[in-house]
């Protein structure tokens, strides 16, 4: 997913906006912002729902005016072909690049150290959490079933 961020980053770092000799710092922050949005596509897709929007405006500051249709538009073209990728891939060879963990917290409020089940955003103590997804875009909890 790298490949993604750093085209966005090599096209867009020869225009950010030179502001008292903090170019080097303007430039890391914004490859840590496409980094970091490549990596949430990549682990947390579901949840993430514009992620061109997100990016872009994380980076928006660093440029001047007459330079954002351009920045949108790079990033628009590369998030597209990232989402476009990450459906042709087999689940097997996403399952390794990502971090898999529980998306539940503990009653402390820490994150749930545990792995997931296969196919499922929570571990097995955390199971009951799950929502199903059905036809039609509705949003149903999974109930157990009552003999």
């Amino acid at each position: 997913m790298y490949q993604f961020s750093r085209s966005i980053y090599r096209e867009l770092a020869p225009r950010v906006a030179e502001s008292n000799g903090a170019g080097c710092a303007r430039k890391q922050q914004i490859l840590d912002a496409c980094e970091d949005t490549m990596r949430r596509l990549l682990n947390d897709r579901r949840y993430f729902a514009r992620p061109t929007k997100v990016l872009f405006g994380e980076l928006r500051g660093h440029f001047p005016v007459s330079e954002q249709l351009f920045v949108f538009q790079v990033v628009d073209r590369n998030v597209k072909l990232a989402l476009r990728y990450l459906d042709q891939v087999p689940p097997e060879e996403l399952a390794q690049l990502v971090d898999r963990e529980c998306k539940a917290h503990t009653r402390r409020g820490t994150p749930c150290q545990r792995e997931p089940l296969p196919g499922r955003d929570y571990c097995p103590s955390h199971k009951h959490l799950e929502e199903e997804v059905v036809d039609g875009g509705r949003i149903e909890e999974e109930l157990p079933l009552v003999a």
